[in-house]
């Protein structure tokens, strides 16, 4: 195996370990042992545990920052929201054992990696989009911000409940959770479906 292969596979055994136990129960040990090399062998390619840890969280982000940018930066607004929720519920089910990493365990050591810190770019990504939305209808775009907030929380919320519940569908839960931002609860559909605006 190349140093390449091996660190990759180092930070995969990782991942899983520190999502299935959290940062404080998994071992350089047990890390090691998982890959079939020596402890000495880790080290050399994170330093240690911590160094370790911050990479997976790294990389974690990067993909996680990837699809939300791309989501929000395409399309009119109800196509945005759709595109970012699906895409956020899309990284949790396909990299389950990343979000867990980023929704349990924040460390003093990844202020600026954190799930918080992704989530409040989002916030203001959110924010500057519909600030000239409102402009454009007449609202009160000082108000931007306020339902940026409210967006964000509440697909980020929902995500993280989703990510045990797992039913209905990503698409399903992508729909309602659209449906209610669109068209609020006075206006909601009965039957929401994704791509309609």
């Amino acid at each position: 195996m190349t140093g390449t292969q091996r660190r990759q596979q180092l930070v995969e055994i990782a991942r899983t370990l520190f999502a299935e136990r959290g940062y404080d129960a998994t071992s350089i040990e047990e890390v090691a042992q998982r890959a079939h090399v020596s402890k000495p062998v880790v080290y050399e390619h994170f330093g240690g545990k911590e160094g370790l840890y911050a990479v997976v969280v790294d990389r974690e982000m990067s993909t996680l920052n990837e699809m939300i940018t791309s989501s929000l930066t395409q399309n009119r607004s109800r196509v945005r929201i759709e595109s970012v929720t699906l895409a956020l519920l899309t990284y949790v089910e396909e990299r389950t054992d990343g979000f867990r990493i980023l929704v349990r365990d924040q460390r003093a050591t990844a202020a600026d990696g954190t799930y918080s810190s992704l989530l409040n770019e989002a916030i203001s990504q959110v924010s500057h989009i519909l600030g000239g939305d409102f402009s454009r209808r007449g609202l009160d775009p000082a108000l931007a911000s306020l339902y940026a907030q409210a967006l964000v929380g509440m697909v980020s919320t929902t995500a993280t409940w989703w990510l045990d519940e797992r039913s209905p569908t990503k698409e399903v839960v992508a729909a309602h959770l659209v449906n209610l931002c669109w068209n609020g609860l006075t206006n909601l559909e009965p039957n929401p479906q994704l791509g309609t605006g």
